[in-house]
């Protein structure tokens, strides 16, 4: 009977068993839904699932999931970044769930130095952008996708050569009189980020005040740039795979005048200097030459014949030379494979990308490194690994491959004389290969043809390897209090570049000169070839970097706190230094201290204290260390209960208000300022510098050893500081569909570490020192408007944003000088001065400049003709000269800059745009433009020049008579070489389609392809350059062409 019942038993539990499975299944459903965003709009990427287990699944473009199996009751997560986590329990097959942005999960991602900070809670001035917006600029150097993202910081592009296409970045102008450049921290150490690939990056946050910056101390006077590259995720492998292809065209640059319009002028300019002014033939396109061959003209009745004709092209030929040895247009691509995930306890993210960019410039040759171009390999792998509960390690490795070609000597030396390739001096390589110019017997004579300057001329190789590697370690200390943490940090950076140097300096080797010989073209061959050389260099790099901290943050009922204690310290081997490189051998480091103390109530009343302790190599022992604090505070009016009858028309107000002491120890180099001067033993020879002769005596012709005083020490040289204050004002209304964010700044930098070299006696022939004799005042605001809404299906926003900065120099240790208007001091840093330009001599001119002064034409040291510069007598002694010179225009930083950002996205569709311009900015034109034909009269002429010097058929000129004899005279700086580069540009633009889980191709979650541009559009007034063009300085003002930039690409996640 027993074994009867236990048999029963048996079979009811193993049926109970079977039926249980079948049971479960029977209650399982298939669950369909929808996730929204506050707006009603279908959010892709949002994570459902299954609570207490790994099922589950994402949203499609559309906000769509399916969940083909969930037990009835079971309840859902669903969750995306930036929004509140919500649950919901499963009692039917079809769920539509709302999201609702969780502000202080978003606050979280704004990072600040060292370590995050929530946004709302954030007292200073810090601006952020993402790394999708930087994707939408199709550039090779990421750090020229900063232009018009950041209020407050400009970013000027100079070149737009190939791995050497670095922009000026300034934030909130110029403040000081030595370097004013930010500094750049990537992932939390002082790296450079412009070559890094756009793919790798998480955000950049811009720090502009002192309260963001006073924990750098020593560093952060210029303001901060914190790059932050992505890190893994929890969650299954997720891979995006882009690439692109782009054509790069010259977006504006210089044009040469033809070969008759070269004689043209150049034949006016010595008929007008030779002949008086009654003489002068009334217009500048003489038809008869033949009656001015007594008044030096170059180009004789039958060479202006040929050059008007084009008759004989190779003896007589007109070049346009820039579109001669210019690509129409040349290649770039852009490749990234990325890979992101992770489990509970390990994070990872691994990133390839690859850029390869052509070169516009033709090579004339088989050797296909004959030009410019750049090869790109970054690598990044970030992991993230729970050791415990309480510890994590964090690695962080990343870098670099590249190559890069130079042609000939280089930008610099193909740029700095290309100015001398006339229109007639060469036709450029014909089809046999042959390298043809002109004979100067036949056609005058000339500086060279534009192939001299890179032709046979050989290349340079450089290859560079950079190596960043960071490891982390943080520990949860919540045993000892709650909310504490422990955190160590090191890095190691290196960069190892080896160059292959086959320049050949000593000519271009056979070259045909076109002549004529019994009235028929012909050929005659000149010069030897030359064999290209060979040379090898290598250097290299590298420092380190370790901080630790202790960081604490806690919750007390409505109370917020949050300290860190944080020492760092860093150390650079071989630093280049300005003195020669005298201390080169010795590493440059620094030392700090860090603390900062954060508070607030209720997220409405905010206090932040920051102070960085510093030490830097420069100063003393008891000047070494600087103390720098700062403090700011904020209150929220909009979480205060009075404030709710108008949150529906103005829902948030923030205002901010803050100051601090930042400093600086950057010299441009200049080391050990405090040391006694130190002497250079050096051996004597016949050179033109004075100081490095030293003596010979008798007939041997050896030099003796010789001794110099290179450096003359301070020891009471100390910190530059500058106090800065910042006021703001953060403001959303109509439901946080517009924000607005205000911000007003003042800056006083004291003690500015300055040259005394204009005040010592030239015949004390002592080196300068260093003193603490410099002050600059700097002030500015800045505004942000953001307006989002969406019809119907339309998403859309607007984003403008325009910032103002001035500085004045308030003392620079300038000599008085003798007149109150020839002072540096009260101007901006940088502010070029010239001669007041009355107008272009001319019958009367006489009469009008007493009738608007009252005082007689003063004698301008020439003898004046029509179309010659007269200046306006400033110190009225009756003489031009350098006395009578005054501030003009503005600098070449611009004080105002803005820009609008603009975006649509319907269904599948996305649409953005980016519009940037800058105000009150000048360019000094020189070397291109003036002298008009080179130094010795044999150089090209510009059109724009051609087209705007004064004539008798141009008496409205902006632009002074083209004189060989007066030329000095009217080649002053003055307005007429002072142009107005402020611009409007159409900085990049970009339309794309998303394909959402294509039925095609499953496997992907989707497919992105889309095309964008860069630099389309620019409006100016000068149209001789693109206004971002030096105009002056290196290379004669003028460097490789900007580029317009026009990309498709696509991208895809699997």
């Amino acid at each position: 009977m027993m074994k009867g019942r236990k048999l029963t038993l048996l079979f009811g539990l193993l049926a109970l068993l079977l039926l249980m499975p079948g049971q479960s299944f029977a209650q399982n459903l298939r669950v369909e839904g929808k996730v929204l965003d506050e707006l009603g709009e279908g959010m892709i990427g949002a994570g459902v699932v299954i609570q207490g287990t790994t099922t589950g699944t994402i949203t499609d473009f559309d906000g769509n999931f399916v969940l083909p199996s969930v037990p009835r009751g079971a309840i859902l997560e669903i969750s995306s970044v930036g929004y509140v986590t919500q649950e919901v329990q499963v009692t039917g097959q079809t769920l539509i769930i709302t999201l609702e942005p969780d502000t202080r999960a978003l606050d979280e991602a704004v990072v600040i130095a060292y370590g995050q900070q929530k946004k709302v809670t954030i007292t200073g001035a810090v601006s952020a952008v993402g790394g999708d917006d930087l994707l939408k600029a199709p550039v090779a150097n990421v750090a020229n996708a900063l232009q018009g993202n950041l209020p407050g910081v400009s970013a000027v592009q100079a070149s737009g050569m190939p791995g050497a296409d670095e922009p000026v970045i300034r934030i909130r102008g110029v403040g000081s009189l030595n370097s004013a450049e930010p500094l750049v921290l990537v992932d939390g150490v002082e790296r450079s980020f412009s070559q890094l690939d756009a793919n790798e990056i998480e955000s950049i946050s811009v720090l502009k005040d002192a309260s963001a910056t006073a924990v750098f101390g020593v560093r952060g006077a210029n303001g901060v740039i914190l790059v932050t590259t992505k890190r893994g995720t929890e969650g299954k492998a997720s891979v995006t795979a882009s690439a692109s292809a782009a054509m790069q065209t010259i977006s504006k640059f210089i044009d040469f005048a033809d070969s008759y319009t070269y004689g043209k002028m150049w034949n006016y300019t010595a008929i007008t200097d030779a002949l008086p002014m009654d003489q002068w033939p009334g217009t500048a396109s003489i038809t008869d030459y033949s009656q001015y061959t007594n008044t030096g003209i170059r180009f004789s009745q039958e060479v202006m014949e040929h050059f008007r004709t084009g008759d004989m092209p190779n003896t007589f030929p007109s070049m346009d030379w820039i579109k001669y040895i210019m690509n129409d247009s040349a290649w770039q691509e852009q490749a990234n494979v990325n890979v992101n995930g992770g489990t509970d306890r390990v994070r990872y993210f691994v990133s390839a990308g690859f850029l390869n960019q052509d070169s516009l410039f033709k090579t004339f040759s088989d050797n296909k490194n004959e030009t410019f171009k750049y090869k790109r390999l970054n690598y990044r792998a970030n992991l993230d690994i729970d050791v415990s509960k309480r510890s994590q390690i964090s690695i962080t490795l990343g870098g670099r491959m590249q190559d890069r070609n130079t042609m000939g000597g280089g930008e610099g030396f193909l740029f700095r004389y290309l100015q001398g390739a006339t229109p007639y001096a060469g036709s450029g390589v014909d089809e046999l290969g042959r390298h043809i110019v002109s004979d100067e017997n036949i056609v005058g004579p000339y500086d060279r043809d534009a192939l001299s300057n890179y032709y046979n001329l050989g290349y340079v190789t450089q290859s560079t390897n950079v190596l960043n590697f960071d490891i982390q370690y943080k520990l949860n200390m919540d045993f000892i209090t709650k909310g504490l943490s422990f955190k160590v940090k090191g890095s190691y950076n290196s960069e190892y570049t080896a160059q292959k140097n086959r320049q050949n300096g000593y000519g271009t080797g056979v070259t045909y000169v076109a002549t004529l010989v019994d009235g028929k073209e012909v050929l005659r061959k000149e010069g030897i070839t030359w064999p290209i050389p060979y040379s090898e260099a290598k250097w290299g790099s590298r420092n380190w970097y370790a901080e630790a901290s202790f960081d604490y943050n806690r919750k007390f009922g409505q109370h917020n706190i949050g300290a860190l204690l944080l020492y760092n310290q860093s150390k650079t081997y071989y630093p280049w230094d300005s003195d020669e490189s005298l201390y080169q051998s010795i590493p440059k480091g620094y030392v700090g201290l860090v603390g900062r103390i954060t508070y607030d109530y209720a997220t409405k009343y905010l206090l932040d204290f920051n102070i960085g302790y510093n030490g830097s190599e420069n100063f003393a022992p008891d000047k070494r260390y600087g103390t720098f604090p700062s403090v700011s505070v904020g209150w929220i009016p909009s979480q205060e209960s009075w404030w709710e009858p108008i949150k529906n028309v103005f829902g948030y107000l923030k205002l901010r208000a803050s100051w601090g002491l930042v400093g600086n120890d950057n010299t441009n180099g200049a080391r050990f300022l405090y040391l006694p001067g130190a002497w250079q033993y050096y051996k004597g020879s016949m050179t033109g510098n004075p100081q490095k002769r030293g003596a010979n005596f008798g007939t041997s012709g050896d030099w003796l050893q010789a001794v110099r005083e290179l450096t003359s020490g301070n020891p009471n040289v100390t910190w530059e500081t500058a106090s800065k204050i910042n006021l703001g004002v953060d403001a959303g209304f109509f439901k946080d569909r517009l924000h607005a964010y205000v911000d007003f700044f003042w800056e006083d930098r004291k003690n500015i570490l300055v040259s005394n070299a204009a005040t010592l006696p030239a015949v004390t022939s002592l080196p300068s020192s260093y003193v603490n004799e410099g002050r600059v005042k700097n002030h500015g605001y800045e505004v942000t408007l953001n307006w989002e809404d969406k019809i119907g299906n339309v998403r859309y926003s607007i984003s403008p944003n325009f910032s103002f900065a001035r500085n004045e120099v308030v003392e620079m240790l300038e000599v008085t000088p003798l007149y109150d208007y020839l002072r540096h001091t009260g101007l901006p840093v940088g502010q070029p001065f010239g001669y007041d330009l009355f107008e272009f001599y001319q019958p009367g001119t006489e009469e009008r400049y007493l009738a608007t002064y009252g005082e007689p034409m003063p004698d301008q040291n020439i003898a004046l003709k029509y179309g010659d510069a007269v200046y306006v007598d400033l110190n009225g002694d009756g003489v031009i000269d350098a006395n009578d010179q005054k501030p003009l225009g503005y600098t070449t930083n611009p004080e105002i800059t803005y820009s609008l950002n603009a975006s649509i996205h319907w269904k599948g569709l996305d649409f953005s745009m980016l519009w940037t311009g800058a105000d009150h900015v000048s360019r000094t034109l020189n070397g291109y433009f003036r002298a008009q034909f080179g130094s010795t009269n044999t150089s090209a002429l510009t059109q724009w020049v051609a087209d705007n010097s004064w004539t008798e058929d141009n008496p409205n000129a902006i632009l002074p008579r083209i004189s060989f004899t007066n030329q000095t005279h009217n080649n002053r700086d003055s307005q007429a070489w002072m142009i107005d580069s402020k611009y409007v540009r159409l900085k990049n633009v970009e339309l794309g389609y998303t394909f959402n889980k294509p039925k095609a191709m499953p496997f992907f979650n989707y497919i992105r392809l889309y095309v964008s541009g860069q630099n389309l559009l620019t409006f100016s007034e000068f149209d001789g350059n693109d206004p971002e063009a030096p105009g002056s300085g290196l290379d004669y003002g003028v460097r490789y062409p900007m580029t317009r930039v026009v990309n498709i690409g696509a991208q895809l996640n699997f």
